[in-house]
């Protein structure tokens, strides 16, 4: 039981490890690409030229979706609900729509840090008392007691709550972390989305 709690720690850890890397890496680099992006939509001069200048300046795919949704509105099909709609009513359903996708995609990996860090010291635990009850266990069957006989066997199963926390903390940090970028994203992507609805209808205002 104890080498099961053990390698579910060990597969713990290296997920957790793999997503902070990886989500990491990802989240600074449109963090850094952000600004570049974002001018090179507005530098263009028509839709079609910011999708191209953004396959440069956009590498991991944040605004260019959000881009894509807006020139859909140019090929909906005659006679349908979204051509029969008010066209500010149909762009923003489209913004909305491209913006879900992304926020998805940058909180992807999000459920799996939590799930480490609420569980991880439990499943520690539960290798904790298992060791200890063996140890306990294991010393009824002798003939006395020797506090060296049981200091070893419960000393290695204290080691599971010390390794479930271990496991924890860093899932932990980085979901809070990486939490508070992916609001910080979804806020720039709405004001990006907020942008884009006050230059078509600037006579409307920019309330959605």
């Amino acid at each position: 039981m104890g080498r099961w709690v053990a390698l579910v720690l060990m597969v713990m850890s290296v997920a957790t490890w793999v997503l902070i890397l990886w989500k990491g890496w990802w989240l600074w680099s449109v963090a850094r690409t952000w600004p570049a992006a974002q001018a090179a939509v507005w530098q263009a001069s028509d839709w079609p030229d910011a999708m191209r200048r953004l396959n440069v300046f956009d590498p991991r795919a944040v605004l260019q979706p959000m881009v894509r949704a807006v020139m859909t509105l140019d090929h909906v099909a005659p006679g349908s609900m979204a051509d029969q709609g008010d066209r500010r009513w149909a762009m923003t359903r489209v913004l909305r729509e491209a913006m879900a996708h992304v926020v998805a995609r940058a909180q992807h990996g999000q459920t799996v840090l939590a799930s480490v860090g609420a569980t991880a010291p439990f499943v520690g635990l539960l290798g904790t008392v298992w060791g200890i009850y063996n140890a306990l266990a294991g010393l009824s069957l002798t003939a006395g007691l020797d506090i060296e006989q049981l200091a070893g066997p419960v000393g290695e199963a204290l080691v599971m709550t010390a390794g479930g926390l271990l496991v924890a903390i860093p899932a932990v940090l980085a979901y809070n972390a990486m939490g508070r970028r992916i609001q910080a994203l979804e806020a720039q992507l709405e004001g990006f989305a907020h942008d884009v609805l006050g230059w078509h209808h600037p006579q409307e205002g920019l309330d959605p």
